[in-house]
């Protein structure tokens, strides 16, 4: 009865949390609506315009289109999160520095974005710097640092319970579970470099795709849209990972 009550009253605040969430992403896209006319008559005025190359050979093709308007809902996105801080932080106090971390993230990509569509980067500079803007998030992780290893390549450190010299050789740099005959590795530190290069790669895959219409932010759309459906999912099903999920749909609520 006492545990009936209790996982009640969770379930009860977790949904209240989701539709504070869904409110202030709501005003955030209601904001950024009503910001981003105000914003584009100032981009034209600056200058900081460019040309809609899917446009070429009609009579749209030479008209000036506002570039960097990104900013608008990247800010908005910003301080619906500022909001989203306060409530979250009072029901999961052990989330603050994650989220914090992930603000200050979220806020160099913002800067670095802005400041690409005005200075044009270099793709050297592209390629390094969002590395840098993972490092909140890297300095703060306490998750696990192990890999599963594919079962067809775990021949290669184990057989019949014995290490292969391959996978002798590969103790001195990372720590081979002989106690799961090979099938798991923790890979320590290298696992943070495994995930600041995801950050290169997950930032450019999506950047990649800039000037043609729709695709950029498209699919960027679809990654949000899925990423929060399997969230929900597992808020629904009570797992026991539910508060890093809440976490999670509530950063994809303002985004989408």
């Amino acid at each position: 009865s006492i545990s009936y009550d209790e996982g009640t009253a969770t379930a009860s605040t977790v949904g209240t949390q989701l539709l504070l969430f869904i409110a202030l992403g709501t005003l955030g896209h209601v904001g950024t609506n009503k910001l981003i006319p105000s914003i584009k008559y100032y981009m034209l005025k600056r200058g900081i315009t460019g040309k809609d190359l899917g446009k070429k050979g009609t009579s749209k093709e030479n008209n000036d289109i506002p570039e960097a308007l990104g900013i608008v809902p990247g800010a908005i996105f910003l301080i619906c999160l500022m909001f989203c801080l306060v409530g979250f932080a009072t029901n999961h106090p052990s989330k603050l520095l994650d989220l914090n971390s992930a603000l200050l993230s979220i806020c160099f990509m913002l800067f670095l974005g802005f400041t690409d569509d005005v200075l044009e980067w270099p793709w050297r500079y592209k390629l390094f710097l969002p590395s840098v803007a993972s490092l909140p998030l890297l300095c703060c992780y306490e998750g696990s640092r192990s890999v599963v290893v594919p079962i067809p390549l775990r021949f290669l450190l184990m057989i019949d319970g014995e290490l292969t010299t391959f996978g002798k050789l590969l103790c001195y740099f990372v720590v081979v579970d002989t106690n799961a005959d090979g099938s798991i590795i923790n890979l320590g530190v290298f696992y943070l470099v495994y995930m600041g290069l995801l950050a290169v790669f997950c930032t450019n895959a999506i950047n990649i795709y800039a000037g043609i219409n729709g695709l950029e932010v498209g699919q960027s759309y679809i990654i949000g849209c899925a990423v929060l459906f399997h969230n929900l999912v597992e808020i629904q099903c009570d797992s026991l990972s539910r508060e890093n999920h809440v976490f999670s749909a509530m950063i994809m609520f303002s985004f989408l």
